[in-house]
């Protein structure tokens, strides 16, 4: 995986949980190997689920974004110019539109009338087990939601690595049934607009750059297409899990709030970019970063 040249990338926080520290390693990675090759970097706010959408936490965003030292090209600068101008949920009607361009583009869309519950009861590993497929149900608020076939064996390729979709994903929804766009459609989307050709993710989330991939085949999105995918190493909690966005002795406000300096993180990242020196202001790390063309020890 090469960076490119001129790299134009994003950090995406959603306003519904307290940023931890994998996020703030994440948010620096990405800001360092953009400035180091005098990229583009956009802040966009993914508010696409406005029933978990929290203010306070909205706040704590750029609280956080400053404490770490960070800076953007473009999106929101504060709360009041997120909602006035940036929140995604003004953008619903273009969704909409282009989840009815697709639908009339390709014929592996499909209403769905499934819950959580049914689908649990019918395919215990929780993938979808295409039960409305050919039912020919229409698109109601409230009653279906939208989903895209993916076929048995539909392999996509992420930087070098082949994954079986119908197996990680299988049909997923573009549409929820409380009429908003789901995430994986939205984010391509809104990646797609920006024209953005680098992102830096987590390697839990190579499933949805698998499937975001797929999506990018349908919609003919060339700049999603191209794009290049650096997919790191989690940070682990204490107990070796998964660090999630909820409060603990791991979300940025936290930490803020008991004395711990910014610093925790420079560090984090410095190792996942491979500094071998010390890292005393976030812009040392645009230094490591410059040094190379991937980051410490990413899925390539």
């Amino acid at each position: 995986m090469e960076i490119p040249e001129k790299p134009v990338s994003r950090i995406a926080p959603t306003p519904s949980g307290y940023l931890h520290l994998g996020n703030a390693v994440n948010f620096l990675v990405t800001w360092a190997l953009v400035r180091a090759r005098g990229g583009t970097l956009h802040l966009r706010i993914d508010d696409m689920d406005g029933i978990r959408f929290r203010d306070e936490v909205l706040e704590d965003i750029f609280t956080s974004l400053e404490w770490l030292g960070l800076d953007w090209d473009s999106g929101p600068f504060g709360p009041d110019a997120f909602h006035s101008s940036f929140s995604l949920q003004k953008r619903r009607a273009f969704y909409r539109g282009e989840l009815d361009r697709l639908q009339k583009a390709t014929e592996k869309l499909f209403a769905c009338e499934c819950s959580r519950s049914t689908i649990k009861k019918a395919s215990p590993d929780g993938l979808y087990p295409g039960t409305c497929r050919h039912c020919g149900l229409a698109l109601v608020p409230q009653k279906t939601a939208m989903r895209v076939q993916v076929d048995e064996g539909a392999m996509v390729s992420v930087n070098g690595r082949s994954l079986d979709l119908s197996r990680t994903f299988g049909d997923f929804l573009l549409w929820r049934k409380d009429d908003q766009p789901a995430y994986q459609f939205a984010s391509l989307l809104e990646d797609e607009a920006g024209q953005i050709n680098f992102i830096v993710r987590g390697e839990d989330l190579l499933p949805s750059t698998a499937a975001q991939l797929y999506l990018a085949d349908l919609f003919d999105a060339s700049y999603f297409k191209r794009c290049a995918f650096l997919h790191h190493r989690l940070i682990p909690g204490e107990d070796g899990e998964k660090l999630s966005k909820s409060r603990g002795a791991y979300a940025l406000k936290d930490m803020r709030e008991a004395g711990i300096t910014p610093d925790v993180a420079w560090k984090a990242a410095a190792r996942f970019l491979g500094c071998a020196h010390g890292v005393s202001a976030p812009e040392d790390l645009i230094a490591c970063a410059g040094a190379s063309q991937c980051a410490g020890d990413p899925e390539r």
